[in-house]
């Protein structure tokens, strides 16, 4: 089952080296760094091993090997991976951080890098990249990791170029989206996620959730509001089509059981909410995957 996950987020503090313009680093699942967190520094994400959740502000997805994603300042995320108990995925991630305001400095000094500026205004929302981008950009992300000096600079430059001009991304969190960052209440809902993740694909009730993290269910909905953007219901639903889309696109086990094994009682209620969360029938959304494969 999944590791937690807290939706209220903490704040990670980037401390930058003085040697380096930007911060490149890798780490295991699970590790201290890995959960719900927001930081001011624009990251890039790429995720080499496992599978599981994505959520960024309030987006919820899946991942596999090779998701490259960018996430924006001050934008709550993270990557729970499907693990066993005491499972360690080594070297899941590989992180590079940056000030905002990088290139917009450093133009000050290069006038070539000027031009460049207006194709970074993508770089005001948080987005996911597929396809040859994305693999172009994990190849350029691996070779900063090893490189020294100016061609350490360089690959960092090529990437952004590459991210700021593709065509390959979809967009993750909604431009409305506006994260509440009230880390005091961190561990209560870390408490209330972790209860949740450990019961599906089993119902699990708003109810039942409130009171194991000691609020009214009332309290509870307006807190989860607050720091989700999605109602209880919504999120729950969220989650269970997330999975079940990628149970559709990555095997061939026949609509109805992936409908039982997401937690579905009957296949009327999970062709619907499919519907609702996708645009399409699970069979069209299991068509067209194969027809992008």
């Amino acid at each position: 089952m999944p590791r937690s996950i807290s939706k209220s987020p903490a704040l990670e503090r980037i401390i930058a080296s003085p040697e380096h313009s930007f911060r490149c680093v890798s780490h295991d699942f699970p590790c201290e760094v890995a959960r719900w967190n927001y930081h001011p520094e624009h990251e890039l994400h790429l995720i080499r091993r496992s599978t599981g959740r994505v959520f960024v502000g309030d987006y919820i997805g899946t991942f596999g090997p090779g998701h490259l994603a960018f996430v924006n300042s001050n934008v709550p995320h993270n990557w729970v991976s499907d693990l066993h108990p005491d499972e360690v995925v080594a070297d899941r991630d590989l992180v590079i951080q940056f000030d905002p305001g990088l290139l917009e400095k450093a133009a000050s000094l290069f006038p070539e890098l000027r031009s460049f500026l207006p194709s970074l205004e993508v770089f005001n929302r948080s987005w996911q990249f597929h396809d040859d981008c994305a693999r172009a950009g994990a190849s350029l992300m691996e070779d900063i990791s090893t490189a020294t000096g100016v061609t350490r600079l360089i690959r960092f430059l090529e990437l952004l170029h590459l991210l700021a001009t593709t065509k390959d991304r979809t967009p993750l969190a909604t431009p409305s989206y506006v994260p509440t960052l009230d880390q005091a209440a961190s561990d209560q809902i870390e408490k209330a996620m972790r209860f949740i993740l450990a019961r599906l694909p089993h119902e699990v009730s708003m109810e039942e959730v409130a009171t194991h993290v000691g609020m009214s269910s009332s309290s509870f909905s307006r807190f989860f509001k607050r720091n989700t953007a999605h109602n209880f219901v919504d999120y729950m639903r969220k989650l269970r089509i997330g999975e079940a889309s990628r149970l559709l696109a990555e095997t061939q086990r026949p609509i109805t059981d992936i409908c039982f094994d997401v937690g579905y009682a009957n296949i009327s209620s999970f062709n619907r909410s499919f519907r609702e969360e996708r645009g399409m029938t699970p069979s069209a959304y299991r068509r067209l995957s194969r027809a992008i494969d």
